[in-house]
């Protein structure tokens, strides 16, 4: 494991993962873990930048959201999984690298406006929602990543990540951090039950755990295509919200009749939504029969965090004690 290139990535514990997150960041995690050292954290400190005033919800969800990537197939022998917030240096390593990250590049960030507004029902006016491209830089470089996944959308925070990799290294007169570079992921469409991005701000999620009652209740509630006013009226795919969940759990034979079926009309949205109904509980149901097992194993799941938190440390640890070094700070014996 040691000799292969290193990953870093995580996700904010803010309630329950849902399609997006399976088919955009797990399943490419499964997969990255044959290739790379995986390092994958629950990122609890980054939730608080917008669930602070009710944080009760972050330690429900953590424990659930390893659960499932347990369950997906994250495998706790080839990747480190571990709690952000069980690693106190990246604390300390975002103050530091705040000190000389100018405001300037904060205030620049593109997706800055662009959460504030999808998140403004919260108040997100906080020097932790503006800095958190600067912990998140922190939980990058600490672990000297070689390649971080993202989707085009987040090249703006990797490129600031960079960038006071090499303020840092111009400052401190060493190449003494790393820059990492981005694994570019095919970011899915991932429509919700009311045909805008999948999110749980906008309660119109599909989850990963879902029951087949539930998951069954909320696919029949999905809007198809709006021209397809009547049982007979002819449909197109390319405009329907239910079809791209096809192109991930539908064999192509049967998109090639989908297709069809709904051009020629001899298929109604029901039929098409039977069809995927099926195709998602046989996707999903031996991932819920190991949640299942996980949520009667909770000291399991803590112990897999104990033990990443422990080969992280081992790791991060390597990279504070250079970065006080060049800093010319204390060091506890």
């Amino acid at each position: 494991m040691m000799s292969r290139p290193r990953i870093v990535s995580g996700i904010r514990p803010t309630g329950s993962l849902h399609l997006g997150h399976y088919l955009g960041v797990l399943k490419n995690w499964v997969r990255l873990q044959d290739e790379y050292q995986c390092f994958y954290f629950t990122a609890d400190w980054h939730a608080l930048t917008s669930e602070y005033k009710d944080p009760s919800i972050i330690k429900e969800s953590i424990r659930e959201m390893v659960m499932i990537w347990l369950s997906v197939g994250i495998d706790p022998t080839r990747s480190v999984i571990f709690r952000q917030s069980d690693l106190k240096v990246h604390a300390e390593f975002f103050l530091l690298l705040s000190m000389i990250t100018p405001l300037g590049w904060l205030e620049r960030n593109p997706t800055y406006k662009e959460l504030r507004e999808e998140l403004k029902a919260k108040d997100l006016g906080t020097f932790g929602f503006l800095g958190y491209p600067v912990l998140q830089a922190a939980d990058i470089i600490i672990y000297n990543a070689d390649r971080v996944p993202i989707g085009e959308d987040q090249l703006p925070h990797l490129e600031l990540t960079r960038e006071i990799v090499r303020r840092f290294n111009y400052l401190y007169g060493q190449k003494l951090l790393k820059e990492p570079q981005e694994i570019l992921t095919q970011a899915p469409k991932v429509p919700g039950i009311d045909g805008r991005k999948m999110s749980k701000s906008y309660n119109n999620a599909i989850f990963i755990h879902e029951t087949p009652e539930s998951l069954k209740a909320k696919v029949m509630q999905m809007l198809t295509d709006p021209k397809r006013k009547r049982r007979t009226d002819p449909g197109e795919p390319d405009d329907c919200n239910l079809y791209p969940f096809h192109e991930h759990f539908t064999d192509e034979n049967m998109r090639s009749h989908i297709r069809k079926a709904c051009r020629d009309a001899s298929w109604g949205c029901v039929d098409c939504k039977k069809v995927l109904v099926d195709n998602l509980e046989q996707e999903f149901t031996p991932i819920w029969e190991k949640i299942e097992y996980f949520m009667k194993k909770p000291e399991q799941v803590e112990d897999i965090l104990q033990a990443g938190c422990r080969r992280a440390s081992e790791i991060s640890e390597i990279t504070m004690h250079k970065v006080r070094e060049a800093m010319g700070l204390n060091q506890c014996p």
